[in-house]
């Protein structure tokens, strides 16, 4: 059997669903996404941990996935944000890091980005842990896209954009429980990206996955830099 987690953030921690042979499992909310990792949990049969959040950093300039997702997703471009380099997300401001991210790029940091920083930091430092290297960068809005071919999806806080996803997700073979227990309380969304995560990391464990760019990037680590879908 194949087990495989996709991550979402939350306001609770992170979301995780699991798959198990592709199907649906469980989902479940933690407060700390090391929890998860193969590595540390009490069940370490996980083969792939994939998360909504950005792996790997460079010394300079912007990551190209993030470019390549953006150019992917077109109407859905806003989704993405632009990843500044490591030093950025060192500083411990917002003011700061603005600041940095102007020197290194040329460019500002928005406030919604740096939003993410506590998280970041976060997902970054489980990929030193124990099981951290089964653990990939995914974005959902990339996994929907490849889920729905060139057909166009609303926005996934409409109505019509959650059901149209929900419905990708069960034709793919993930048929979500009206009740998900305790990680039923977040919000649909977040269900719908961890779930869409799963997906993509269940096509990672199978070999099937793609990456933005292909071939991926490099840190100064040698660890691969990529959103997969």
């Amino acid at each position: 059997m194949v087990t495989v987690i996709g991550v979402d953030a939350c306001p609770a921690g992170w979301l995780a669903v699991e798959l198990h042979d592709g199907r649906f499992a469980q989902a479940r909310v933690v407060t700390a996404l090391r929890s998860l990792l193969p590595g540390i949990a009490p069940t370490g049969g996980v083969a792939v941990v994939a998360v909504d959040i950005p792996l790997g950093l460079l010394d300079t300039g912007w990551r190209r996935a993030d470019a390549q997702a953006a150019a992917l997703l077109g109407p859905r471009r806003g989704s993405v944000f632009r990843v500044p380099p490591r030093a950025v997300w060192q500083e411990e401001t917002y003011d700061d890091a603005r600041r940095r991210c102007r020197e290194l790029t040329g460019a500002g940091l928005s406030r919604q980005s740096w939003g993410l920083a506590a998280k970041l930091r976060e997902a970054n430092a489980c990929l030193a842990e124990p099981g951290g290297d089964r653990l990939f960068e995914v974005h959902p809005e990339v996994s929907f896209r490849a889920l729905a071919g060139s057909a166009p999806l609303d926005r996934k806080k409409s109505w019509a954009g959650q059901t149209a996803r929900r419905s990708l997700l069960a034709a793919a073979g993930i048929v979500l429980p009206d009740d998900l227990g305790d990680a039923g309380r977040t919000p649909p969304d977040d269900v719908l990206d961890a779930a869409a995560a799963a997906w993509t990391a269940h096509r990672i464990a199978c070999a099937r996955a793609r990456s933005l760019p292909d071939p991926p990037e490099r840190d100064t680590g040698g660890r691969p830099v990529a959103i997969w879908y």
